[in-house]
Order: structure tokens, then C-alpha cells, then sequence
């Protein structure tokens, strides 16, 4: 399981009055935080740093003591402890709820956590994705934990875990309900709760009153009810700041200084982050006393189960790409890193059309969504996932075999973070990197700082994809035949099958029926041409996406659509239409070219026959959009354009626009 937190715990002295607290926000807290979910900017990238951590810390860092994670098997010799087992430590009844849940031995930095706990400190913890971090903070709370459990007068929790995003909040719930599960047999009161934004208020008022012994949520949405009047901190005594840094650079500073303000002043604070910057450095003098230092694994460990591919690949080419990746993953958990969230929808759309399983999830979608997209991830009705990076904070998916980086991270933390989400629970996993060939070096810094040697591929050819795939489709089609043998026939299906043998070849009755089985998929490979300048297979076009006005082409037929930007149309949503109403494949679809009232495209030539057939009759679903042969000065009826290589079609990741 993904643990990623960060507590905040006693604060020093420091006259709090002092600092002002300005409130110029005129929408609610909890609206923020659900906008601030996922940033539109590309620089908003910033990835759940807590993840990755900084070994050395960072300039400005003023850090207790370290205290190294010691072998989590390993007892000191003179304790002893020995004879008790790996989770001698672990308060009761904890320790029997890590056997129940299958552990054999605690992870580094939750030995490093409980050891450094026994003197009281406040923690400054770090450490890789994976690590254990949650289940390790939830020794620290236990305390906290079964004391607000006792108590039959309390007005507010005894703990409480501060987290980023909704996704993370409910990975953490999920993570300490199972852990604390015998402490909260034969209380009143809830053991656990979680408040967070994108949610209704009126749930959240059922779930704090009985105030719960431990509460979990997001910045806004418990500084909302805090002023509101519905929580009360005046007693909490433990206090967690999840991926503090990440808070910090997503806005959150008055929020979590205004919700540690209204915490009882004789409380533990507890950070955990990746790194310790001039902010987060600021924030551990005013509001920690003297903390030590837990350091888990140190940045690069965790890709070690991990391998680290790289595709020199433009940036118009990157769908054809991915799509040739996709192929070869075949039913493999596939998760799909975008910048901004529009990115992460049409991409999902795009894909879906070309006859994957795929879901966006980002801040776009309500919770109920993005729960929705999660758990059709986690049973496999969906396999591949298209995320940013915040809505990526909370994935918890044990076996996602691939990572696909459709873009170079801004920073060696948010490589580590989007790699952390395969390779887990002791898998091995793929992590795949897009970069512009002018970017290649700047990349192998990057990857260099955060202790990963990328190897440079070129992207599979459309023979070797389609050759793959060939062999898969063979693989299930006899899987389903020989199920079928073992069934059993019945006696009229056997006398067609006789029926059609004296008529027909044998061979060819069962090869048309293995090819009527055969699973479909509209996608197919295409070369695409590496960082050198050359195409698998000897093709040497650009496939006219250069930008500018681009001349007919006769491998193409230009079609004109009556919906355009002032209609809302995008390059997504018109692909996945004429996709839908001509039955062709994206990859049939060539340059898109937006208008305020208009939208032009392409079609492959060998298509364009049959697809104006079908456009032709009035779609049930939109009656007032219609297609047609364009008939604009590009040549005609029929004039063409170059054929689609592939791109996302958005902000640079797709198509350009031909410029009239």
C-alpha cells in the first residue's frame, strides 16, 4: 500500500499572536482545495514529493538528529526483545492486526518510527513511496488513538491526519481503519473518520458528531468546519501533515497554520515530506520543538524493482507511440501520466474511441467520479488509467505492471513519485518516459539526481507490435475454443458443423470461425520515427503535420463538419465523433482544423468511401450536427491533407492546426 503523510506536531515558543492571519478568500476552503486538486499549469506538476525523498535535506533545513531505519528484523541484542518478534515494539493490539494483515517483519522506516517514538519527539520523516510510512505514523497515534476512544466527554479527535488530496485522505483512512480495527471494538465513539472537499457538508456533519478518536481530511474542508463550529481542535494532541511541501506548494500555508493554531498547545507535530525546503524548514521552527530526523529509504532505492525505458519521440508523434506501447501491454495495468487535466480527458476519450479500456482521473471529476475510475482500475474492468499528477497522489494499486510518462517531469521528485506506482508489493514494473529529442539531455540530469539510469529504446516497430499482438489474439482465441471442447457441444450445433464441413474446407470453417471470435480492437501499430530523423520500416513522411497550410494529399479525403469552437468543439471531442459515427479507427484520422462555426478533417483515402456512407444519415444523438465532403478552396471536393501520426491533440500534444 501507498503511505504517504506528513504530521505536525508541539509547537515551539513562538508568540503566534505575532502572526497575522489574513483571510481574503471569498470562496469556501474546501472549493479550493478540490480546484486546486489538479492544477491547469504544467508547472503544477509537483509531484507527491512525500514519496521521494532528499537523504541530505535541503538549504535552509534546520533538522533534529537522524535516526537511520536499522534493519526492521533485526532487534537491538541487549533489549531483549528478541524472543518477542519483529513487532515486539508495536503496541497492543496493533501487533497482532500486522500479523492478521499478513506482515512478516516491519519495513525500515517504520522500525526507524517506532524506535524514535519511544522518547517522545516530534518527527521529521522522509522517505520513498511504499515504504510503509502510514502504517508507521499509526504506531505514533495509537495513543492518541485508544485514549479518545476512552474518553465519553470529547468534543473533538485526539489525532488528526492532514492530507493534500481526497484520493490520499481516503488511502490513509484505509490504511489506519484496518490497523486500528480491535481498538475500537466496544467504543461509543468512531475510531476513524474522513472529511474532504468535493463532498457533501451534510455527511460530514453525521461524521464528527460523535467526534471520532482520530479524524482524517483535506486543509479546506476541515478549516471550513473548524470555523464553522463543527470541529473542535482545542483537544488534539497529535497532529499529521501528509506531503507537507506539496501542501505548501499547492497554497495550503494559512490553512495548515490556522488549523495548527486551533490545536491544543501541548500537541506533537509530525512532518513528512520528501524534502525539507526554506518553507517547510520555516514551518518545522515555528510549530516543532527539537525534532529528530527519520530517514527511510533514500531517494532511488524504490525504482530498484523498476526498469527505466526512454522513447526520443516528437511531440507529434507521442499518441502513435503510446498507442504501440499499449498494444504491447495487452490486458497489463497501465497508468498514463498527462500535465493538466483536459489533457487527462481527451487523451481517455481518444483512447477509448481507439478501442481501449481507459478513464481520466483528475480534478475535473466530482469524488463520486474519480471513486468510480479508481475501483474500475483496481478490479480490471478498466486497464488503463489517465491521470495528473495530484489526482495520482491517492492510486493505490498494487499491480500496475507499466508507467507512462507522456512528458519529462519538471523535477527528479516527480519522476520518482510517477514510477512509485508500479513495481510495488515486491512486483517488478516498467516505468516508460516520452522526450523530445532536444530534451534528451537535459533528461539524463534530471534522472541522474534521482539515482535512475534510463535505457534509451526505440519505440516498437508495427511489425514487432503487431506480430504480438497476432500471437495474443491466437493465444485467447484457442483458450476460448478448447473451454468450448470441454463444455461440450450440443447435438444441433454438431449437425451444423457436419453441414458446413461437406460444403466447405474444414480448415476454413475453423479459421473463419476463430477469426469471428478473435477479440477486436480498432487500434492499430504504426512506425514512428526515432530521435535520429528514422521511421520503422523505411518511412520517411512526417505525415504532414508540420503545421501551416498543408497541400492536398491523395492519401486522404478532407471532410467538413458543422460544429466549431463556438459550438465547443476541441480536437478530442471532434476525433471521438467521427470516430463514433464513421466506425473508422483514430488512426484513420488524419489533421483536424478548427473553425469559430466549422471543423475540417481528414480521412485515409481507402476509408473515406465507406466512412461518408455512413456519416451521411443523421446521427440520434446530435441530429443537427451533419458531415460532409468538404467543398472548400483546399482542392475541392475531396481535397486532401496529411495523414494523422498520432499526438494527443491539445496544447501541443496532438495535431497542430492548419493556419489559413
Amino acid at each position: 500500500m501507498e503511505d504517504r503523510e506528513e504530521q505536525v506536531g508541539r509547537e515551539p515558543e513562538v508568540d503566534a499572536s505575532s502572526e497575522t492571519m489574513t483571510d481574503s478568500k471569498s470562496n469556501s476552503q474546501s472549493d479550493r482545495e478540490a480546484d486546486q486538486g489538479a492544477d491547469d499549469e504544467a508547472d503544477s506538476q509537483s509531484d507527491p514529493a512525500a514519496d521521494t525523498p532528499e537523504a541530505d535535506g535541503a538549504p535552509g533545513e534546520e533538522p533534529g538528529p537522524a535516526a537511520e531505519a536499522s534493519d526492521p528484523g533485526a532487534p537491538d541484542a541487549d533489549d531483549g526483545l528478541a524472543a518477542a518478534g519483529p513487532f515486539a515494539r508495536v503496541p497492543a493490539p496493533l501487533d497482532q492486526a500486522l500479523i492478521e494483515r499478513g506482515f512478516g517483519e516491519l519495513t525500515p522506516v517504520q522500525a526507524a518510527i517506532l524506535e524514535a517514538d519511544e522518547g517522545g519527539r516530534e518527527l521529521q520523516v522522509s522517505s520513498q513511496t511504499g515504504s510503509g510510512k502510514t502504517v508507521g505514523l499509526g504506531f505514533v497515534l495509537a495513543a492518541a488513538a485508544r485514549d479518545g476512544l476512552a474518553d465519553e466527554d470529547a468534543t473533538g479527535p485526539l489525532a488528526l491526519v492532514i492530507c493534500p488530496t481526497r484520493e490520499l485522505a481516503q488511502q490513509v483512512s484505509t490504511e489506519l481503519r484496518w490497523l486500528y480495527a480491535a481498538l475500537g471494538e466496544g467504543a461509543v465513539r468512531p475510531t476513524l473518520s474522513v472529511v474532504t472537499g468535493g463532498t457533501p457538508v451534510f455527511r460530514d456533519r453525521r461524521l464528527l458528531e460523535p467526534a471520532p478518536a482520530v479524524l482524517v481530511g483535506t486543509p479546506g474542508r476541515l478549516l471550513d468546519h473548524v470555523r464553522g463550529g463543527l470541529l473542535d481542535l482545542s483537544r488534539t494532541r497529535e497532529v499529521v501533515l501528509d506531503e507537507a511541501d506539496q501542501m505548501l506548494d499547492m497554497g495550503f500555508r494559512e490553512d495548515l497554520e490556522a488549523l495548527l493554531d486551533a490545536t491544543a498547545d501541548e500537541r506533537r507535530v509530525h512532518l513528512v515530506s520528501a524534502t525539507f525546503p526554506d518553507e517547510i524548514a520555516g514551518l518545522a521552527r515555528r510549530y516543532q520543538s527539537d525534532p529528530l530526523r527519520v530517514e527511510g529509504t533514500p531517494l532511488g532505492d524504490a525504482n530498484a524493482d523498476i526498469e527505466h525505458i526512454g522513447n526520443l519521440v516528437r511531440p507529434h508523434d507521442r499518441y502513435a507511440a503510446l498507442v504501440n506501447h499499449l498494444l504491447l501491454a495487452g490486458r497489463e495495468k497501465t497508468l498514463v501520466f498527462v500535465e493538466r487535466r483536459a489533457d487527462a480527458a481527451d487523451l481517455a476519450q481518444q483512447l477509448e474511441s481507439d478501442g481501449f479500456a481507459a478513464l481520466p482521473i483528475s480534478g475535473d471529476l466530482v469524488q463520486a467520479q474519480r471513486d468510480r475510475a479508481l475501483a474500475a482500475f483496481r478490479d480490471g474492468r478498466v486497464t488503463i488509467l489517465v491521470a495528473t499528477d495530484v489526482a495520482a497522489r491517492g492510486i493505490d494499486v498494487p499491480d500496475v505492471a507499466l508507467v507512462v510518462q507522456t512528458s519529462p517531469p519538471i523535477d527528479p521528485e516527480t519522476y520518482t513519485h510517477r514510477a512509485g506506482r508500479t513495481g510495488r508489493a515486491g512486483r517488478s514494473g516498467r516505468c516508460l518516459l516520452f522526450a523530445p529529442p532536444r530534451r534528451r539531455r537535459h533528461v539524463e540530469r534530471l534522472l541522474a539526481d534521482a539515482s535512475v539510469d534510463i535505457e534509451w529504446r526505440e519505440v516498437p516497430s508495427a511489425e514487432e507490435v503487431q506480430a504480438v499482438v497476432d500471437q495474443e489474439a491466437r493465444a485467447v482465441a484457442a483458450r476460448r475454443v478448447e473451454a468450448a471442447l470441454e463444455r461440450g457441444a450440443k447435438d444441433q450445433h454438431r449437425e451444423a458443423a457436419r453441414e458446413l464441413i461437406e460444403k466447405h474446407d474444414p480448415v476454413e470453417v475453423l479459421a473463419s470461425l476463430l477469426a469471428a471470435i478473435e477479440p477486436r480492437r480498432r487500434a492499430r501499430a504504426s512506425d514512428v520515427e526515432d530521435g535520429g530523423g528514422h521511421a520503422h520500416g523505411g518511412r520517411s513522411d512526417h505525415g504532414g503535420r508540420q503545421g501551416g497550410a498543408q497541400a492536398p494529399s491523395a492519401s486522404s479525403v478532407r471532410f467538413f463538419m458543422n460544429y466549431g469552437a463556438n459550438q465547443g468543439a476541441t480536437a478530442g471531442r471532434v476525433l471521438a465523433s467521427v470516430c463514433r459515427r464513421g466506425e473508422v479507427p483514430g488512426e484513420a484520422v488524419g489533421s483536424i482544423s478548427i473553425h469559430p462555426n466549422a471543423t475540417t478533417f481528414d480521412i485515409s483515402a481507402e476509408l473515406a468511401e465507406d466512412f461518408e456512407a455512413r456519416v451521411s444519415q443523421r446521427d440520434p444523438r446530435d441530429p443537427q450536427t451533419f458531415i460532409r465532403r468538404d467543398r472548400g478552396p483546399t482542392g475541392g471536393p475531396g481535397g486532401g491533407g496529411g495523414r494523422r501520426r498520432g499526438g494527443f491533440r491539445r496544447r501541443g500534444y496532438g495535431a497542430r492546426r492548419r493556419r489559413r
